[in-house]
């Protein structure tokens, strides 16, 4: 009897190495903090954990 093909699996495709983030932090904030932070990222085109990641980032440089 002939093997049978495996079912594909379920799910988003795991990404190529070195494209997947790192780790996950939780953090809570005031629903305030949200509306402001989603202001800002929307004022520069990007999405909440982009802008974020972005403004980490700049803030570590200094």
């Amino acid at each position: 009897m002939p093997a049978q093909p495996k079912p594909k699996k379920v799910g988003r495709p795991k990404l190529p190495k070195g494209e997947a983030k790192g780790k996950l932090v939780a953090l809570r904030l005031s629903a305030e903090d949200v509306k402001r932070i989603g202001a800002a990222a929307k004022a520069r085109k990007q999405n909440m954990s982009e802008w974020i990641r972005s403004t980490l980032s700049a803030a570590l440089e200094d």
